[in-house]
């Protein structure tokens, strides 16, 4: 298998869990229009996969001349932005509260496979070492805990405080992450090397980890926080 269907299969994958999650909660809230509602879903992230292969075949992506690189104002961003005003929207939704709230904790565990394929990417030269577990990203072994928090949640032996704070912690270092890959684009000498990230990195399929698989980390973290505040701590 090559790296390249590698991270394809990734993030086919974590489509698959994304729709699993969001089916259980659409019909158990709809009713009859449950199929109405299950068509938009898979249209919004079908069409969010079509959109970002899109942007890497005009090339725009791989321009890393300008600050903030394109990658960011074309896919990060936008994602940021729907995954705010979308949970702002829905916080009070019946669906969110038919979401088990341990379900959004354990699909979490994929992200050890995205920094799985980063040490990959180091051997083939596409990312420098310090955006992996062997510099300075540690979100592996974050990812690590998430099985074991979301049993031990689960079984009712973590408060919903402990897990809110996990879910902000979560996001506090997928922002690091952010940063770490910024300053390496742009300023890899901070890290006493003059290896910079490979603009392959922003061609398909690699450009998934910025344009899908890290904001559906981020938007699963958020939802997991909406959600757990109006439980009973």
């Amino acid at each position: 298998m090559t790296l390249q269907t590698a991270y394809f299969l990734l993030g086919l994958f974590v489509t698959f869990l994304l729709l699993f999650i969001g089916r259980q909660a659409i019909y158990s809230s709809f009713g009859s229009r449950s199929n109405q509602k299950f068509f938009i879903l898979l249209a919004g992230i079908l069409g969010w996969h079509l959109y970002t292969w899109l942007m890497t075949k005009t090339g725009l992506l791989q321009d890393f001349n300008s600050f903030p690189p394109k990658f960011f104002i074309f896919l990060i961003l936008p994602a940021f932005i729907f995954t705010g005003i979308f949970i702002s929207k829905n916080k009070n939704n019946t669906w969110i509260q038919n979401i088990p709230p341990h379900g959004l904790i354990y699909i979490q565990t994929y992200r050890i496979l995205i920094e799985s394929l980063f040490v990959v990417s180091l051997v083939q030269e596409i990312l420098p070492p310090q955006v992996t577990i062997e510099g300075y990203n540690f979100d592996m072994i974050f990812a690590m805990s998430a099985p074991v928090v979301a049993f031990l949640f689960q079984r009712k032996l973590l408060s919903v405080k402990v897990i809110l704070l996990w879910n902000y912690l979560g996001l506090v270092i997928i922002f690091s992450i952010i940063i770490l890959f910024m300053t390496s684009i742009y300023l890899p000498h901070l890290y006493k090397t003059d290896t910079y990230i490979s603009t392959q990195f922003a061609a398909y399929p690699y450009v998934l980890v910025a344009g899908f698989l890290m904001p559906a980390a981020v938007f699963l973290h958020v939802l997991s926080i909406a959600q757990l505040k109006r439980l009973k701590p």
